[in-house]
Parts: structure tokens; C-alpha cells; sequence
């Protein structure tokens, strides 16, 4: 059976932006280059460049291709939803084999606006929806205060991981997510 000429072409997508994470893994991002990429992949460098018009663009669809399912579990418990799914995103963000990766991305994301503004619209934003989605049904259910702002929460809940993975560089834990979630929703509950 004859594969169709889009089938090759999505073959050999899935092939470039499998090898840009095997060889991202293994010499960094920062030694990776679209040639690098190109030669251990069997492709063309006019194929990478007509697909990716950066190595960050590439990394992004690459790391994004990967599907980890980061969606928020709706048990009725909103602590325990919030800490499966931040614990599954520190995880994936915070660890090898590609924790190191994501960590490039948003240092290049810091140089290149193409691949921020993608990064943001194609990453950021869904978890960040989604986030506000939990916490509105919470807030709906009566697990939240009437009153609280769920774009602040986000943002207070974000900002310290990203902290700590951006400026200081320590861990991301799963006690240290812990310990954010326990002083956000302790702020967050209603009163009585």
C-alpha cells in the first residue's frame, strides 16, 4: 500500500519534531540547530525552514506535539483537583526529560515575539482557561468566596511557580505547589 503524499508529509513532520526532542534532550537547546536537526532526521533544511521559521518555533510544535493531558479532574474536591493538575504540569514543566526543554522555550520566548505571542496563545491561555473554568465551577458550586477574583487567583497561583522556575531556578515540587495551593485557597474560601 502507497502512503499519500500527505501522509509522508505529516510522517515526516512527526519524524523532525521527534528527533528536535531526542537531540534537544541530548546536547541542550542551546547547541541544537535546525541543520543538526535536519541531518538526523533525513530531511532537507528548506523542509524545516518552509514548516518552522525558527528553532524556538520548532521546539514549541515539538513540545506540543507531545499531547500530555493537563486537564483538571472535576471531583467535587476543588484542592484535589487543583493539586492533580498543577502536580501533572510541574511534572511535565519541571523535570527531564522535558522540563529543561520547556525551560528554553520560555527563555527564548523572552527574544523572540513570534514564539511568545504562539507560546502564550497555544500553551499558556488553555491552561490559564482552563484554571478559571475549575475555580468558576468551584465559585459556582459555594467552594470559593462570591466575590473573588479568578483572574487574580490565576495569577496569584501562577506567579510563584513560574518564580521558581524563572528567576531562583529551585525545584518545582510537588510540597512546594502544595504549599502555594494551601495559602491561595485559604484566602479563597468563603467566610463564614
Amino acid at each position: 500500500m502507497t502512503r499519500t503524499p500527505h501522509r509522508r508529509g505529516a510522517d515526516r513532520t512527526e519524524a523532525i519534531m521527534r528527533t528536535t526532542l531526542e537531540l534537544g534532550q541530548e546536547i541542550g537547546y542551546a547547541n541544537l540547530s535546525m541543520e543538526a536537526v535536519a541531518a538526523r532526521a533525513g530531511a532537507s533544511k528548506q523542509t524545516i525552514y518552509r514548516r518552522w521559521s525558527s528553532k524556538g518555533a520548532l521546539l514549541l510544535d515539538s513540545l506540543l506535539s507531545l499531547n500530555e493531558p493537563l486537564d483538571y479532574p472535576d471531583t467535587g474536591d476543588l484542592a484535589a483537583d487543583l493539586r492533580t493538575q498543577i502536580h501533572a504540569a510541574v511534572d511535565l514543566l519541571g523535570a527531564p526529560p522535558y522540563g529543561p526543554l520547556f525551560y528554553a522555550l520560555v527563555g527564548e520566548a523572552q527574544h523572540d515575539r513570534r514564539v511568545a505571542a504562539s507560546l502564550n496563545e497555544r500553551f499558556i491561555a488553555p491552561q490559564q482557561d482552563k484554571t478559571v473554568a475549575r475555580l468558576r465551577a468551584a465559585r459556582d458550586q459555594g467552594q470559593l468566596s462570591p466575590g473573588f477574583d479568578l483572574d487574580l487567583a490565576m495569577a496569584i497561583l501562577s506567579g510563584p511557580l513560574y518564580f521558581r522556575l524563572l528567576i531562583t531556578q529551585e525545584p518545582l515540587t510537588h510540597e512546594y505547589v502544595d504549599r502555594v495551593l494551601d495559602a491561595l485557597l485559604a484566602g479563597m474560601m468563603p467566610r463564614p
